[in-house]
This record gives C-alpha cells, structure tokens and sequence, in this order.
C-alpha cells in the first residue's frame, strides 16, 4: 500500500520510497528470524552478536553499535542478564563505568545462532544478484550517511542506475 498524501511530487516520491524500504526491512527481518525460530529479539540478537564479534563494551557503545537508545539497551542487557547470556561488570579502571560482556551460555547460544542467522539472510537476498546486493548495499549506506536527506552531489550523481 502506497501512500495517499496529496502533496507536491517529490513528497509523494519519497514517501513512497519510505514506505516500500520500511515495508521490505519489516518483511526480510521477520522472514530472517521465523526461518532461524531464535527466542530472542532483534535488539538482544544485535547485542550478542556485537559482543560476540566485536568483545565486552559498555551498554552505552552497545547502543551506538545496534542504534537503540540508552532507555532501551538497560532493558535488553537486563533481560539478557536475567537469561544468563550476559554479565554486566565494573571496568576495572574506571570504577564508575559498567562492562557488559558474554557468559559462556551467551557464547555457547550466539555462536550456534549466528551461522544460521547467516545462512538466512543468505537465503533472502538470493532474489537478488551480486550486483543488485552491491548496489542496494551502497544506496543504502549512503542513505545512512546522508544529513538531511541529502547525499553530496557528485556521489548521488555517480552511482544512480
């Protein structure tokens, strides 16, 4: 279902892009997390796997890193914690500071979550070819990039098919 806003073309161009992109991230993560029938959610899956691949950090780098806010990751770290996947720690230099990293539990359940993650995601984005991914995965980084909706020009310019 596309959009009914009345506005200028250019309004309606870009909410129709909106809409099909939310549409289609929606659609792809929930297909990925049926097919892998995790019991955790996405923000709890970005944690483990952040940890996993990138080592302990504290809950508020851990929400740079899967962009959820601070509100959001003390309630995931807490329902982690409370499964027994992760542990929160005082830094040892910094004693003002909370580490957050994986129990062997954590370990043991993203590292046998993760290559079946993988295959999945593997699995969605064959309806596409190796060129089509690589060019959905650079509009889509420089989508992420952009300030104000706005890619520099000689970039936008470049790339577009």
């Amino acid at each position: 279902m596309g959009t009914h806003y009345q506005g200028s073309g250019a309004e309606r161009q870009a909410l129709e892009t909106y809409i099909k992109l939310q549409r289609c991230a929606d659609s792809v993560v929930s297909r990925v997390f049926l097919r892998n029938r995790m019991n955790l959610t996405v923000s709890q899956f970005g944690v483990l796997e952040a940890l996993l691949h990138l080592g302990p950090m504290c809950p508020g780098e851990l929400g740079g890193k899967i962009l959820r806010s601070g509100g959001n990751m003390t309630l995931v770290v807490d329902n982690l914690e409370r499964r027994g996947l992760v542990k929160r720690q005082r830094d040892e230099k910094d004693r003002r500071k909370v580490v957050v990293s994986l129990t062997p539990k954590g370990r043991e359940t993203i590292e046998a979550v993760f290559p079946r993650h993988v295959e999945a995601i593997v699995a969605e984005l064959s309806a596409l070819s190796k060129a089509e991914q690589a060019l959905l995965a650079d509009l889509c980084r420089r989508l992420g990039r952009s300030q104000d909706g706005e890619v520099a020009k000689t970039e936008a310019l470049g790339a577009m098919p």
